[in-house]
């Protein structure tokens, strides 16, 4: 039997597999609205068979968005867009998510193919803003403003609005990002957190604007529909988050209600040195499974189905996350089927393509 394949329930959601995709930026939307590049990406993985599709990382106001093109829900106007695009994967058997966030200091910034770097007001960025004064380094040199007290409980308000309208565009789970060295894994780390308030500092200061904003969502996200976060979970640099930190805050995310757990790492500063390898972060995820007992997700180089299936035979992830895998192949969970000789293969593909392919 190929663990692969196996329904997985959260809540009252129930996945058709264990196959997910990830949260992948577009960098293809206008004022944050979603249009047909974004229903023709998702739909084509929901036909091809995964069993959850998350939207890419959608703002939760304009100065969160990573670039002018990223995808946003701090509109009202934007819920209908958005919704076309939940239905159509509840109609092709996938479950439908959508990932918020907040960029904070790394926001404001070309598209990856016009340059990666920040852009200046007066070619279209804005003021960024971030738990400290400091600057990501490298190509994103700008300096954010310090987040006072009133900011923080603005983004907070943010994150629960664009909850409220996450649901009601009909996405059935929620992920918030508080990873890859944007806004939240920027007040998680001490490498980007330099502030002496109750945001500061200590490990219980740092982690306050996670729990504090994941009860906020928590309170008005459904009780019925799971709700998850992307953490980055390591640092790869001394002075940075620890695998040991993030294992004490995963618990307590938990207590507030916290479902699965995906398992991220770095991107705070640019100095990191990443031990990149198949994977890679497996193995975290899996301590953290046992360690915790909460559901686990991964992704980072999780390409072939054999690699997939072992994490999930080994209980190392409960469901795993595909990114560039299922951009080079939105059938991959037709092929993983085939090659793992999982029972009535076919029936991962819709009729209008199985009747052809037999």
């Amino acid at each position: 039997m190929t663990r692969l394949f196996d329904p997985f329930k959260i809540r009252d959601v129930t996945l058709r597999n264990r196959i997910a995709v990830s949260p992948m930026c577009q960098y293809s939307s206008e004022d944050g609205f979603p249009n047909d590049w974004h229903l023709v990406h998702l739909g084509s993985r929901a036909v091809g068979g995964a069993g959850l599709v998350v939207m890419e990382a959608t703002a939760v106001s304009p100065d969160g968005r990573i670039s002018p093109a990223d995808s946003g829900i701090y509109y009202d106007d934007h819920v209908e867009p958005f919704a076309k695009i939940a239905r159509f994967l509840k109609q092709h058997g996938a479950v439908a998510g959508i990932q918020i966030a907040h960029a904070g200091r790394k926001a404001s910034v070309n598209k990856p193919w016009e340059g990666n770097d920040h852009i200046e007001i007066d070619r279209g960025g804005w003021d960024t803003i971030a738990p400290s004064p400091i600057a990501f380094g490298g190509k994103l040199n700008k300096v954010p403003k310090e987040m006072t007290l009133d900011d923080i409980a603005r983004v907070q308000a943010n994150f629960v609005a664009a909850a409220k309208r996450a649901l009601a565009a009909g996405f059935e789970c929620l992920e918030i990002h508080f990873a890859h060295g944007y806004l939240a894994h920027e007040f998680y780390s001490p490498l980007s957190n330099k502030r002496t308030d109750q945001y500061g500092g200590s490990f219980d200061n740092r982690v306050r604007f996670l729990l504090e904003t994941f009860a906020a969502v928590r309170n008005v996200w459904p009780e019925r529909l799971p709700l998850t976060s992307r953490l980055s979970v390591i640092d790869w640099l001394e002075g940075g988050v620890t695998l040991d930190e993030s294992i004490e805050l995963i618990r307590q995310l938990k207590t507030a209600g916290l479902d699965m757990i995906d398992v991220s790492h770095g991107m705070v500063v640019p100095s990191e040195k990443i031990p990149w390898a198949p994977g890679m972060m497996i193995d975290s995820a899996g301590r953290i499974r046992r360690e915790v007992n909460i559901a686990t997700t991964a992704s980072w180089m999780i390409t072939e189905p054999k690699q997939a299936e072992d994490a999930l035979q080994a209980g190392h992830l409960d469901v795993v996350m595909l990114a560039r895998e299922l951009l080079r192949d939105p059938y991959w969970p037709y092929h993983a089927a085939k090659e793992l000789g999982a029972k009535d293969f076919n029936r991962i593909l819709p009729v209008q393509y199985a009747r052809a392919v037999e």
